[in-house]
């Protein structure tokens, strides 16, 4: 067991030999000094894991030997220890960084709490992460047994996220390839469920299904327009769940949390028919059907969501929605200045749509920079990345405007992406759309089972471009790869997030309700 050293400097020393002895019969190695000026010279020239100061020691105070302390070894734990229960005292050695702060008379377990909590916390945090993972491995493996339906997915979904969070937060690896092993067997079981449930969904109104993409602003959004404040409608770009728990704790700065849920991406997870869907309220082969004019099929190299904002109009005349509303699209930082600086003359419209695209530029750009790949080589890597753009982007300067003023916040995603890792080859004409998790086309060729094969593509509500076109799409960690260009593929794509197939992370998403904190 790894054994700690302590300096502790306080001018009645002598009167503090029990709790010394205390701490050293537990393994700690004590070095005690009766004044400031010592302590600052003994921390300078000597490694210590933590310091005891006295804050009313004569000659050089507590307070003066911190500073000094802090200045030489800034990130050395100083702990400050005073009979004095003064506010501004407290607040100066708040103020400059103490680890922590203890009020006289000591007794034994308040000191040994003080180092445990200081010195040994990564331990007992992982040691207790650990116990609660493996007590819940059990039955969350259990569910995996029975037949769920799509609430419960999304359940379990969010336990795998909280561990996910919660180790990486106590930065613990001992457990991680576990928890990787039963998300890659629970994706497996989820695949199974799409593939039984889907088409099921999408064609019987009786049946339980979740709320879907087509279905998200008649009834989330629309139902909060007429309450006597704007709506913002803020869709985050390819947002997983777990992204959107690592930006929480950021937001909770300006906004309280009104309501967390879910709801489920359609196939393909993917920005041009998603993301469409969500702005039409129809599923794709009714948006194809109904507005020619705007519908980009797979057959044209064209954008596919260059007409959201006619989408949009479109829905609210459908639904009688005769509203002063906005369409707001973020494509780079400039942009998203520039949105920020003139947000405040959004809230004379009833219903404000922003589009951020930035986290979805930010996965495209993993494939294609070499500096982004480094950066984000795996999940907690691309969690800590999304947090670090939130935290500095002008969609915060946004929200954080928006707070100070009276307006419903409702924030969510149009898909998720996933990490893929292993190739499925397929074989396609031209014409196959380059999509690495679904492929539409016609005279597909694969071998094996492994993929969700659509040979109707009407019965999901998905646009043909001729007779003979069906869809597949890649089911767990897989990603789409050509024989002739196999080992290309397979070295450039692979670990690599992308979207547009079947995974909980690609259908499972968040829609989050938010209140200001800031409003008087």
């Amino acid at each position: 067991m790894q054994r700690y050293s302590i300096l502790w400097a306080d001018d009645e020393i002598d009167l503090l030999k029990p709790h010394i002895l205390f701490l050293e019969q537990r393994g700690y190695d004590i070095t005690p000094v009766n004044n400031g000026t010592e302590a600052v010279e003994l921390s300078d020239e000597r490694h210590f894991d933590v310091v005891f100061l006295d804050e009313h020691m004569p000659g050089m105070s507590g307070l003066e030997a911190l500073s000094q302390i802090k200045n030489n070894k800034p990130n050395l734990p100083v702990v400050m220890i005073t009979k004095n229960e003064e506010e501004h005292i407290m607040e100066e050695a708040i103020g400059s960084k103490i680890a922590d702060y203890l009020i006289k008379p000591l007794n034994p377990s308040q000191i040994l709490l003080s180092v445990k909590k200081i010195l040994e916390n990564k331990r007992l945090v992982i040691e207790k992460t650990n116990l609660s993972y493996q007590q819940e491995f059990g039955k969350i493996s259990m569910a995996f047994q029975d037949e769920m339906n799509h609430e419960q997915w999304a359940e379990l979904y969010k336990k795998l996220v909280f561990w996910e969070i919660e180790m990486d937060q106590a930065d613990n690896d001992e457990m991680a390839d576990v928890l990787e092993m039963q998300k890659i067997e629970a994706n497996a079981n989820f695949a199974r469920f799409i593939i039984r449930n889907y088409e099921q969904w999408l064609n019987d109104a009786n049946a339980q299904r979740p709320l879907m993409s087509h279905q998200l602003m008649k009834r989330k959004v629309f139902p909060e327009l007429g309450k006597g404040e704007p709506v913002f409608f803020v869709v985050i770009d390819n947002l997983r769940y777990d992204q959107w728990k690592v930006i929480e704790p950021t937001l909770s700065a300006y906004f309280s949390v009104e309501e967390e849920s879910t709801y489920y991406s359609i196939l393909p997870t993917t920005t041009a028919y998603a993301r469409n869907a969500i702005f039409s309220g129809q599923l794709p082969s009714e948006m194809a059907k109904s507005s020619p004019d705007l519908w980009i099929g797979e057959d044209v190299d064209e954008g596919k969501n260059n007409f959201e904002h006619e989408f949009l109009a479109r829905q609210l005349r459908r639904n009688n929605l005769n509203i002063r509303h906005s369409y707001n699209k973020i494509k780079n930082l400039q942009e998203g200045r520039d949105l920020a600086d003139t947000v405040t003359n959004l809230f004379q419209n009833d219903l404000n749509v922003i589009v951020y695209n930035f986290v979805d530029m930010l996965s495209h750009a993993r494939t294609d920079m070499a500096m982004v790949r480094e950066l984000a080589p795996d999940e907690s890597a691309y969690r800590s990345l999304t947090q670090s753009w939130f935290l500095h982007s002008p969609l915060l300067d946004t929200l954080r405007k928006i707070s100070e003023r009276k307006a419903k916040v409702i924030l969510t995603t149009d898909h998720g992406t996933i990490r893929v890792k292993r190739p499925f080859k397929i074989i396609g004409d031209r014409n196959v759309n380059t999509n690495l998790r679904y492929k539409q086309g016609k005279n597909l060729g694969y071998e094996g089972s492994k993929v969700m094969e659509v040979p109707r593509p009407e019965r999901l509500f998905l646009p043909k471009i001729n007779v003979s076109t069906s869809y597949v799409f890649a089911i767990e960690d897989q990603f789409f790869a050509y024989p002739n260009n196999y080992n290309y593929y397979v070295n450039f794509y692979k670990d690599t997030f992308q979207h547009g197939g079947v995974s909980m992370e690609e259908m499972i998403i968040p829609i989050i309700f938010l209140n200001s904190k800031n409003v008087s």
